[in-house]
């Protein structure tokens, strides 16, 4: 008989219950912190990301004053007891050894800083910078909890916190990944099955427009799935859109509504 873990079964359910085109339950929460200008929590599944927002606001060092746009400064971190899984592979080892090490206090943080520099080309593009010139735009983001999709979860709530600052973007930045499982292109890896070695495509989709704004891809996947992964990210973008718009939307009613606005 043999061991090896069947990650999709014959009726099509995955090892959590999930359906392939299944994204797991997302939930966030905007203004958590007051000193921020504008803050959000974000999770998928297991996965939690704090996301903080500060400015548009001066400049502090010349070397960050543009004179034409707002610069954008990213910085990523790793509470110590978040239990950050990722591949088995050698290269995820590498960037798990790293990752435990910045949030240890130890030397090597290149994987907060492969994070930091993905967040900053993702909303570089986004962001209305030039409306702010001679600024500087702060993110910050801290995985509380990672099982997997944390740099989809990263981008989600950095989105959600710009949003919530009021800072002007040209649309939302959603992002989720998607991979192949027993031949069967699945969305939103958990870590267990992110563990598997397989591909894992990631995608930041702006959903007003249709258009990526970023792909990334762990591993290689054949021409003929390489479409239906694609389009299985794709999809679970939009899934997740719909919820992060439904809270934006709820939060600023409740806002209206608490000063008293028709």
């Amino acid at each position: 008989m043999s061991s090896r873990l069947e990650f999709v079964s014959p009726e099509g359910l995955r090892v959590d219950g999930r359906r392939a085109n299944e994204v797991r339950k997302v939930t966030c929460q905007l203004g958590l912190c007051s000193k921020s200008d504008g803050s959000a929590l974000f999770a998928m599944g297991n996965s939690r990301v704090l996301a903080a927002v500060y400015g548009p606001r001066e400049a502090r060092t010349r070397a960050r004053v543009l004179h034409d746009r707002a610069t954008i400064c990213c910085s990523c971190g790793t509470a110590s007891f978040s239990a950050v899984g990722e591949r088995t592979r050698r290269e995820k080892a590498r960037r798990d050894r790293n990752a435990s090490a910045s949030a240890s206090g130890g030397g090597g943080d290149r994987a907060s800083k492969e994070v930091a520099h993905m967040l900053r080309q993702t909303f570089e593009s986004v962001i209305l910078t030039r409306l702010f010139p001679r600024s500087e735009i702060n993110i910050f983001v801290q995985v509380l909890q990672a099982d997997g999709g944390v740099r989809n979860a990263c981008i989600n709530a950095a989105t959600l916190a710009l949003l919530n600052a009021g800072v002007p973007m040209r649309d939302y930045v959603v992002s989720c990944s998607a991979g192949v499982l027993d031949s069967t292109p699945v969305v939103d890896l958990n870590h267990l099955e992110d563990s598997a070695g397989g591909p894992d495509l990631s995608v930041a989709l702006l959903p007003k427009c249709s258009k990526l704004s970023s792909v990334q891809m762990d591993n290689k996947v054949s021409l003929d799935l390489f479409d239906s992964v694609l389009e299985m990210a794709t999809e679970g973008c939009k899934q997740i859109y719909q919820v992060m718009e439904r809270e934006v939307r709820e939060n600023a009613a409740s806002l209206i509504e608490s000063r008293g606005l028709s």
